[in-house]
């Protein structure tokens, strides 16, 4: 059961990090997974009067507020268009769309869950963590820093000329996923991520130039068995290690299959 004593709505940045600071305090996003804790919150700290469900577009980035819900982001047509519909394919699976209308794109980044098809799908992208102190960090890097008190303000994301393709299995179509895998197209070759190994996603990219242009099954396959041999797995209730070191193979030449058309 979550207990929480006092409630207090941030009316700036610095005055939510403030009150982050204490231990016992918790920021809110969606609260959809908090509550399902079982803690004590001294203060639970509300960032919804500061501005942050939005997402801005310009010619060359996305801005994407930390209070930004994913079904937001799942509907943004300029994101959906960039993206060429793999955020509607990352997103769709999640749970349901009342799920979605709550769960924040904040806390789904922040929190650097293994089965986060948010932070896989961002992993391929030219994309970056805005923190207040932290300043500007790359997506890449930031998935593998400690955990902190800081405050993930948005994501950015760099419009860059790219392809990008989406894939996960899952037991049932709300259940969380048992592998997950998105892959690019770029001027500098390919690159996938594969999250819910069940570890945290980790992006590969095509050192050996396996699959170059024109895109061949040969070339794909050659591919996905690379990242297969370089990501390790392991067994959880959900699936076992050797069957997601399939479905890397599995899902990794699909994308770069789905890839090689839209190129």
């Amino acid at each position: 059961m979550l207990t929480i004593r006092e409630y207090k709505q941030a009316t700036t940045l610095e005055e939510a990090w403030q009150l982050n600071q204490k231990r016992p305090n918790r920021l809110l996003g969606g609260m959809l997974w908090m509550r399902l804790s079982k803690s004590n919150v001294q203060t639970a700290i509300d960032l919804s009067a500061l501005g942050l469900d939005t997402i801005e577009e310009t010619e060359t980035e996305f801005r994407i507020g930390a209070m930004v819900s994913l079904r937001q982001l799942e509907l943004h047509e300029g994101f959906t268009a960039y993206s060429e519909g793999a955020n509607k394919e990352a997103l769709r699976h999640i749970v349901g769309v009342q799920f979605r209308n709550l769960a924040t794109v904040g806390g789904s980044v922040f929190g650097r869950f293994g089965f986060s098809d948010v932070l896989t799908l961002l992993l391929v992208m030219d994309s970056y963590v805005e923190l207040y102190k932290g300043g500007i960090v790359p997506v890449a890097d930031f998935v593998n820093m400690p955990y902190d008190r800081d405050i993930l303000v948005r994501v950015i994301v760099k419009k860059t000329a790219a392809h990008y393709s989406y894939k996960s299995v899952r037991i049932s179509k709300t259940d969380f996923p048992v592998l997950t895998c998105a892959a690019a197209l770029t001027q500098e070759g390919v690159q996938a991520a594969v999250g819910a190994r069940p570890a945290k996603a980790a992006l590969v990219k095509d050192a050996e130039q396996l699959a170059t242009l024109p895109m061949t099954a040969e070339k794909a396959q050659a591919f996905a068995e690379y990242a297969a041999g370089l990501l390790p797995t392991e067994t959880n209730p959900r699936g076992s290690a050797a069957y997601r070191t399939h479905l890397i193979k599995v899902l990794t030449a699909r994308c770069l299959t789905e890839l090689g058309g839209k190129a």
